[in-house]
């Protein structure tokens, strides 16, 4: 592809106008989110509960999630990152964006209140609960090659060739995975450029609660997140598929930042 040359004009143009649309996206935002969800987690209703499932350390697993599901990923006893991967089940090359995520919603801070979109502009899962307020939608996840240098000489399990078995058994491949949304990662930028590791805000027994916004496949690992300074002790997750409340017309998630509306908007005009 041909790089086009611009003037310092037209770039200063595009700047002003990228800077009007993010001042007037901020001011529709919400000036305050909940606060973290509450500990320990709150039993789930066992009648509204579809399934249990809970994945080893270093692990992976997949499910399908229909649309007003949700799950619960539990961290339990420990503080291990969890690594997700999603598909639009009725077409899977409609997939997680996470950096549509974060422009749209003008932040990297995804917490309570958050949605997480598709490449399609539709949203995927809207985050209903969360205790944490510490996950990482830019780094992705680790290789053999980072954990080859990192753990040296230690047999160890990645999350990218996790994530491609859980494809796989999904009737997906490689090419599938795009995005990796990495829960449980306290991952912020450094003082001097680049990315850091807030271990204080990574905590035992926190919890996600995500509710499916459309029908999806849903691939998770439990491998180490890449800047995770411990050693290689990767422990238990536990996710809980359950079948959520129908959300009220004033639900935070729908209506926080003109975006997610928008993406309503198109979620809608698929199911019609």
């Amino acid at each position: 592809m041909m790089h086009v040359r611009r003037s310092p004009e037209e770039i200063a143009a595009n700047r002003a106008r990228y800077e009007e649309h993010q001042k007037k996206g901020l001011e529709f935002a919400p000036k305050a989110l909940p606060g973290p969800s509450p500990l320990p987690a709150p039993a789930i209703d066992a009648a509204a509960v579809i399934h249990q499932e809970t994945i080893a350390g270093g692990w992976y697993w997949s499910t399908k999630l229909a649309c007003g599901e949700a799950i619960r990923i539990d961290q339990g006893e420990s503080n291990s990152t969890v690594a997700l991967v999603a598909w639009n089940a009725d077409d899977t090359s409609e997939r997680i964006n996470l950096v549509d995520t974060a422009k749209v919603q003008w932040t990297t801070a995804l917490s309570k209140g958050r949605v997480v979109f598709s490449d399609m502009g539709r949203v995927m899962f809207s985050m209903i609960e969360d205790s944490s307020g510490a996950h990482d939608c830019l780094m992705g996840g680790s290789t053999a090659a980072s954990n080859a240098a990192k753990y040296p000489g230690e047999k160890t399990r990645n999350t990218r060739d996790n994530l491609i078995l859980a494809a796989v058994k999904l009737g997906l491949d490689r090419r599938d995975i795009s995005g990796i949304l990495n829960l449980f990662a306290p991952v912020r930028l450094a003082e001097g450029g680049g990315f850091g590791w807030q271990g204080k805000r990574s905590n035992s027994g926190d919890y996600v609660e995500l509710r499916a916004e459309m029908d999806m496949l849903v691939g998770f690992s439990t491998c180490p997140h890449p800047l995770d300074p411990n050693a290689y002790q990767p422990k238990p997750v536990v996710i809980t598929r359950y079948k959520a409340a129908i959300p009220a017309a004033d639900d935070l998630c729908r209506t926080a930042t003109a975006e997610a509306v928008r993406g309503f908007e198109n979620n809608a005009l698929m199911q019609a």
